[in-house]
C-alpha cells in the first residue's frame, strides 16, 4: 500500500482487457461537506471530470462509483478495462488539495495471456 497524507493507495493492480477494474481510494478524514471527484487524464491531454458522489454509489455510461455510508472509502469500477481506458486517475475530494494520482499501464510481457494485460499503478 501507499500513503498520502489523507489517503491511502494500493500501489498496483492487475487485471486483462475486457475484466472489470476496481479502483479504491480511502479518504478516512473527509469532511462532512466534501464530495469525492474522480478525474483522468490521457496522455498529452490535460485532465477531465469522470464522475463524482457524495454519499451514494453512482453510475454513468462508463464507470460506476461506490461510496459507502461511512463515506471513509470510495471504488471507482470501470466495467470493461479497455486499452482506451489507458489514463492517470485521479480522486479528489472537494476543499482539500490532497489527492491521489494513479495510471492506468499497460504491460506486454506475458506472452501466454490470451489478452494484453493492463497494469493499474502508482505514478511516482
Amino acid at each position: 500500500t501507499l500513503s498520502l497524507a489523507k489517503t491511502t493507495q494500493l500501489a498496483f493492480i492487475d487485471t486483462y482487457e475486457g475484466q472489470e477494474v476496481n479502483i479504491p481510494c480511502n479518504h478516512s478524514n473527509i469532511a462532512t461537506d466534501e464530495y469525492i471527484f474522480w478525474y483522468r487524464q490521457f496522455p498529452s491531454k490535460g485532465p477531465q471530470f469522470f464522475i463524482q458522489g457524495f454519499k451514494k454509489n453512482v453510475t454513468n455510461e462508463v464507470a460506476s462509483l461506490s461510496i459507502p455510508a461511512d463515506r471513509k472509502s470510495s471504488t471507482l469500477s470501470l466495467p470493461q478495462a479497455a486499452l482506451r481506458d489507458s489514463a492517470v486517475y485521479y480522486c479528489i475530494q472537494q476543499l482539500s488539495n490532497i489527492f491521489v494520482l494513479i495510471v492506468l499501464m499497460l504491460n506486454f510481457d506475458l506472452p501466454a495471456a490470451p489478452y494484453p494485460k493492463l497494469s493499474l499503478g502508482q505514478l511516482t
